[in-house]
């Protein structure tokens, strides 16, 4: 099985994909983890793309992360597109009480990094600033996407509700694969 968990900041993929991962006992990959470099610096393509590669070369893993570069090398292989397509006060209240914790704990995340309050509340490169600018351009392209012809060898999974999101986590979901009328009977939005 491999699963690409999908969706805006703050909608819960680490969450959702750490908990798959768990339930079906396979390798977790966080994308940012690969993309981050130490002092936020980004990694370039030709960094992150055999990182990638690397990361996705076993035959079961769950990665989540969006990167549109890297819809080539990681849907190549997947077989499930989980998308968490939350709606937009959900994601807002996660990301603001996301960016919250991090600053006042100074949590580390990826190679050292840590994001600060000041980060959040004063800066252009806020993670709450990013989410009410690109959440609906982020919904628009995951609707697209999941319509391409190129992608017809993917499972897209679309939920829209926290409830949603729980029913599906808390399925066997090796259950699903080969199985898409089950998902569609138990009301998940399937292409």
């Amino acid at each position: 099985m491999r699963i690409n968990v999908v969706g805006t900041a703050g909608c819960g993929k680490s969450t959702v994909g750490k908990r798959i991962a768990e339930r079906l006992d396979i390798p977790y990959i966080q994308l940012d983890e690969l993309h981050w470099k130490p002092n936020w610096v980004e990694s370039t393509d030709e960094e992150l793309f055999p990182k990638l590669e690397k990361a996705l070369s076993s035959d079961e893993w769950v990665l989540d992360g969006n990167y549109t570069r890297t819809i080539p090398i990681k849907w190549k292989r997947v077989q499930m597109v989980v998308y968490l397509d939350l709606p937009f006060h959900i994601v807002l209240y996660r990301i603001i009480k996301r960016s919250l914790v991090r600053g006042i704990k100074n949590e580390e995340l990826w190679h050292g990094n840590k994001e600060t309050l000041w980060k959040h509340l004063f800066t252009r490169d806020s993670m709450i600033l990013w989410t009410i600018r690109h959440f609906p351009e982020n919904r628009k392209r995951y609707t697209e996407l999941s319509e391409k012809s190129e992608y017809s060898h993917i499972k897209f999974v679309r939920l829209r509700s926290r409830k949603e999101v729980e029913d599906f986590v808390t399925h066997k979901l090796h259950i699903f694969f080969g199985a898409s009328e089950t998902l569609a009977d138990k009301g998940f939005q399937i292409r």
